[in-house]
């Protein structure tokens, strides 16, 4: 008769995969893996192995730009393919602390004297996702040398919101703008509608406002015309959703006055230990592997990240974009029609068990669970109930949903790291940023390259273009949707009839009849 805690406590110790110098450890034993499993794939696994070396080689990962992708260079500069880029990564990391020591040592001061007490960063994407994830889970206000606030949306009113915060100490606040082509339309208006706030204010942008951008772009021309503090450089070969570990990151995080270089150490560190090359010992290989075999290789269930720790709330946000951007993908590397994809939800234990937890583990199951387990809980240690502090409460509640979910037949992994440090949050970035990579290998795809994203943009770009039309076909006459889209030459009236709602709210159309889409009318405002 087998012993089911007997057979689990074998799964545990067979089925793991550990970072030694991270202290870092992943547990695959609640996943559908096995020895089995992992032989079976050995060949597929090797082929993701050899893959991620040409990329590290300097290969062109990214056929569709003719680019080569070189983020794990900006660890690890030795491994750049020339001693050009080599030279570059290490001279952006000098450039940055010493401008960040100038900053924090009032050697660069703002046009109204005194000494700058905040930043203001504008990005979208991944100017903004990965910066944010790292500047909360690091954050320790009573060491921090900067607050560092974020505009990572075109909302004017979410804008605005974030200005009035900052209306006593505008003068003060340090700007950055993020943005690879410059022409980025979310951190464009961004921008234009911060320096309206410091021209309102009396202030001057251009002596509190700095570049992350391309050579060359707009906004490094903009930069440059203008006499902005400062400009760094965003590479060619980074893309914006592995990019945290660049100037776009690791600015706003010097600035605030966290441990840079202990965030290269431990992406360099965990890059070290999944370049090992046989796939059962590989931990970024067999998290690849997992995610494949618990969603069938298809995206058949969702990744839900469940990190007990406060300071982890945004990695779940971090990584949707880095997950569902790079394998959200409808063609594969043949140009076949696969429909590709892996998403990507979650918030914090225990808060997600008073939300989503009932769920699942007693509703539908379509998804598996990564649960991270941080060892030490700090904060106090004030017993709550003798013997029990609040950290052994929240520890208990991962172990606890952690055996729920197993006792009903829910796929979990568990990542287990000491603290959230420096080095762990660097591991943490490397980790995931390896096994995508990995999986895109298992799955034959281009994990660099965005198609939907680029297309969406060009769909905005033609909403615009109609709304100005529509606005030029308005006048003192009323006409309903179908009639003004008559006018224009424009097929799709549904469009048109939501740009007309969006005009009115925004007073620049008024409606001057009709109880329905189909007869309400319009006139100029």
């Amino acid at each position: 008769m087998t012993n089911p805690a007997s057979e689990s406590w074998q799964r545990f110790t067979t089925l793991r995969a550990e970072i030694p110098t991270l202290g870092m450890s992943l547990d695959f034993s609640r996943m559908p893996l096995s020895t089995a499993v992992i032989d079976q794939w050995r060949p597929r696994l090797q082929q993701a192995l050899d893959d991620m070396r040409a990329l590290e080689q300097g290969a062109i990962a990214n056929p569709d730009e003719q680019r080569m992708v070189g983020h794990y260079w900006l660890r690890n500069p030795a491994l750049a393919p020339t001693p050009e880029i080599a030279r570059e990564i290490t001279e952006v990391v000098h450039d940055i602390e010493v401008f960040a020591g100038k900053i924090h040592a009032g050697e660069i001061r703002p046009g109204t004297g005194g000494a700058f007490t905040g930043v203001l960063s504008i990005g979208i994407g991944g100017s903004a996702l990965g910066p944010m994830f790292v500047a909360d889970a690091l954050a320790d206000p009573r060491h921090d040398r900067l607050r560092v606030d974020f505009i990572d949306n075109t909302d004017p009113e979410g804008i605005e919101r974030i200005l009035a915060g900052l209306s006593s100490r505008l003068g003060q606040t340090l700007v950055l703008v993020t943005s690879k082509s410059g022409g980025t339309p979310e951190t464009r208006n961004g921008m234009l509608l911060v320096a309206e706030a410091y021209r309102r204010a009396g202030l001057e942008f251009a002596p509190h406002a700095v570049a992350i951008t391309m050579p060359g772009s707009q906004l490094d021309k903009t930069a440059i015309a203008e006499r902005w503090l400062a400009r760094f450089p965003m590479l060619d070969w980074v893309g914006g959703r592995t990019s945290v570990l660049s100037a776009v990151g690791l600015l706003p995080a010097a600035l605030q006055g966290l441990d840079i270089r202990g965030l290269l150490e431990g992406a360099a560190m965990c890059d070290h230990a999944t370049r090992e090359p046989d796939p059962a010992r590989n931990p970024a290989a067999l998290l690849a592997l997992s995610w494949h075999v618990a969603s069938d290789g298809r995206g058949s269930r969702d990744m839900v990240v469940l990190p007990y720790k406060d300071r982890l709330l945004l990695f779940s946000r971090y990584l949707q974009q880095l997950v569902m951007e790079s394998l959200g993908k409808q063609l594969d590397l043949r140009g076949r029609r696969v429909e590709q994809g892996l998403a990507v939800y979650g918030n914090k234990g225990s808060t997600d068990q008073h939300a989503y937890v009932q769920q699942l583990r007693d509703g539908v199951p379509n998804f598996f669970a990564v649960f991270i387990r941080v060892l030490e809980a700090g904060g106090s240690g004030l017993p709550v109930e003798p013997g029990v502090t609040a950290g052994d409460f929240l520890h208990g509640f991962l172990l606890g949903t952690r055996s729920a979910l197993s006792e009903n037949g829910r796929h979990s992994l568990t990542i287990t790291i000491p603290q959230v440090n420096a080095r762990t949050v660097g591991g943490l970035i490397a980790l995931f940023e390896r096994a995508v990579g990995h999986y895109a290998s298992l799955i034959g795809i281009n994990a660099y390259h965005q198609p939907g994203v680029e297309a969406g943009k060009k769909a905005a770009a033609a909403v615009l273009k109609l709304q100005s039309q529509l606005q030029g076909a308005l006048s003192a006459t009323p006409h309903t949707a179908a009639q003004l889209a008559q006018a224009i030459g424009h097929p799709d009236v549904e469009t048109v009839y939501l740009l007309l709602e969006h005009l009115v709210a925004n007073r620049l159309a008024r409606r001057d009849g009709g109880t329905s889409p189909a007869t309400a009318t319009f006139v100029r405002a």
